[in-house]
C-alpha cells in the first residue's frame, strides 16, 4: 500500500515490484548467455519474465470485472511458471549458477503465491466493491 493506504496504481502493488525486480535481474543473468541462445533461452526466458510484470498491469486495469481481473493474473500466474521452467534449462546449461537458479525460483514462488491470493480473493481489488482497496 502507499504511504496513504491506498493503491492507486499498478507499480504500487508489491506483486508488481517484485515482478519487475525478478525480470531485471534475470535480464542481467542472461547478458552473459552464449550469443547462440540470443534467439532462444535468452529470448524466451526475457519475454516470459517480462510477461510476468505486463499481465500484472492489464489486470489492474481490468478490474471492473471479476473474470478479466483474475485472467490476467492467471496469465500472469502461467508466464511466471513458464519463467521457472526457462531458469531450470539455464542452470542445467551451466548458464546460471544453481545458486542464482534456487533464488529465482524462489522469487517467483513467491510471484505467484501473491498472484494465487490476489486471485482467491478479488473482490478486494475490483473497482465496483465497496470494500476495494482501489
Amino acid at each position: 500500500m502507499t504511504a496513504k493506504g491506498k493503491i492507486t496504481h499498478h507499480w504500487q502493488l508489491d506483486v508488481y515490484k517484485l515482478s519487475v525486480e525478478a525480470g531485471m535481474r534475470l535480464f542481467e543473468l542472461s547478458k552473459k548467455f552464449p550469443r547462440e541462445e540470443m534467439y532462444s533461452l535468452t529470448d524466451q526466458v526475457s519475454r516470459s519474465s517480462r510477461s510476468v510484470s505486463c499481465h500484472i498491469s492489464e489486470g489492474w486495469r481490468r478490474r471492473r470485472y471479476e473474470a478479466a481481473f483474475c485472467d490476467k493474473l492467471n496469465g500472469s500466474e502461467s508466464e511466471a511458471a513458464e519463467t521457472q521452467t526457462w531458469i531450470e534449462y539455464a542452470v542445467r546449461c551451466d548458464y546460471i549458477t544453481a545458486k542464482e537458479g534456487r533464488e529465482l525460483h524462489k522469487s517467483y514462488d513467491h510471484i505467484m503465491g501473491k498472484l494465487v491470493n490476489m486471485q482467491n480473493n478479488p473482490e478486494v481489488w475490483l473497482l465496483n466493491n465497496p470494500r476495494t482497496r482501489a
